[in-house]
């Protein structure tokens, strides 16, 4: 039996023995997307394990992710299987600056990503995700938003919501951001057949090339139904990977050169292991913090 086989079948083991679950985010590392019980975006997983019976959730994502189960199975044990998969853009924006942001457009409502921290989302008035960023920006009862952290997300909700005012904060996904439009012109050269396909964290300007701008889960669905054998796919690497297994005899071309989250990556099998073995790293959030921050949360839910 090799390494990973090894690892596998410990895995199961300590799964059955802890009455555990593992979930993994799109952009894991294969290994990793093939050890889990269920694979996703962030929101969708955490808002699936709060109505699973299970009583420890494994989170192979970063720490916003788990503290977003946590918040929604306050219940469970959620671990993290690396304290150190962070969000660069969920880390660019403090308290102290939406604070500021709020005390200079009083009108606003704050309308947070969930692409952040938990005490972000405790100062906001209601989350969104990147599928439904438009919807609860064009539902909130205000005329002004405070959109935060993501500006490339925020350009683009602007765009589709011209009769409101939002007021951006300067944070972006590191990854997304390089994308550029070159690159997608380059590609579509030599895949002119292809559909482009890219998630509403990238510039303006790649955005304005897309067939489909779509959330990963979004991504996932239009290329399982489309009609189309080739797609150029302007996301993090890790999807491209699970589209390939899911839907042989489909081309899925990256946007350029591959687009890495080493946040992302840092989780290996391994550390899956050593998580349910040890128990580590249990998330925890303050209850006053989490209270407001569920608040954010659960106002979102209906808008879809």
């Amino acid at each position: 039996m090799n390494e990973g086989s090894r690892l596998t079948h410990a895995i199961q083991e300590l799964k059955s023995e802890k009455n555990a679950v593992i979930l993994a985010h799109n952009y894991q590392v294969e290994e990793v997307q093939l050890a889990a019980d269920f694979l996703g975006d962030s929101l969708e997983l955490s808002r699936l394990a709060a109505g699973l019976s299970h009583a420890v959730i494994v989170f192979a994502g970063v720490k916003f992710m788990a503290e977003t189960a946590k918040i929604l199975s306050p219940g469970k044990k959620v671990l993290l299987p690396r304290l150190d998969a962070g969000c660069p853009m969920a880390d660019m924006i403090t308290v102290d600056e939406l604070r500021d942001l709020k005390a200079a457009h009083p009108r606003a409502m704050v309308v947070t990503y969930v692409n952040s921290s938990v005490e972000i989302k405790a100062e906001s008035d209601v989350c969104c995700t990147s599928a439904n960023a438009v919807q609860v920006v064009r539902g909130v009862p205000a005329s002004e938003v405070v959109f935060v952290p993501d500006r490339n997300l925020g350009s683009y909700v602007q765009k589709m919501v011209p009769e409101k005012k939002l007021h951006l904060f300067e944070g972006y996904c590191y990854v997304h951001n390089r994308i550029r439009r070159e690159e997608i012109e380059a590609t579509r050269v030599r895949h002119p057949e292809a559909k482009i396909i890219v998630h509403p964290e990238v510039r303006s300007e790649v955005i304005e090339l897309a067939d489909e701008v779509l959330s990963t889960s979004g991504m996932l669905r239009y290329v399982k139904a489309s009609p189309a054998r080739e797609f150029i796919v302007a996301t993090e690497h890790g999807l491209l990977q699970r589209m390939m297994r899911e839907n042989p005899g489909k081309a899925f071309i990256p946007a350029g050169t591959v687009k890495v989250c080493s946040n992302m990556k840092r989780t290996s099998l391994q550390d899956v292991h050593d998580s349910l073995c040890k128990d580590q790293y249990a998330i925890e959030v303050a209850p006053a913090i989490a209270e407001r921050a569920g608040r954010a949360l659960r106002e979102m839910l209906q808008y879809g």
